[in-house]
């Protein structure tokens, strides 16, 4: 299975939505700052999405986005996970 990709919010309620990656089936999915080998800088755009730059970067090399949907199924693992290395 592919790498993964996907757009999800921090934390509950909050509406920006941040790109999150899940580098092997069954790992909790973590921000794409916890993976400084695949993150790059983000641009510099004033209210521009947070991991963009990273998102296009992966996507060319091949990574899958995933719907926000189907990766919220483990959305207690990505919450516990972003509130640990916060």
């Amino acid at each position: 299975m592919p790498q993964q990709m996907c757009w999800l919010s921090k934390s509950s309620g909050d509406d920006e939505k941040i790109l999150y990656l899940q580098i092997a089936p069954g790992q909790p999915w973590r921000p794409y700052t916890a993976f400084p080998q695949f993150s790059v800088p983000d641009y510099r755009i004033p209210g521009g999405s947070k991991g963009w730059a990273t998102y296009q970067k992966l996507l060319k090399a091949g990574w899958t986005l995933v719907p926000s949907a189907r990766a919220s199924e483990f959305s207690t693992k990505i919450i516990v996970e972003a509130t640990v290395n916060s």
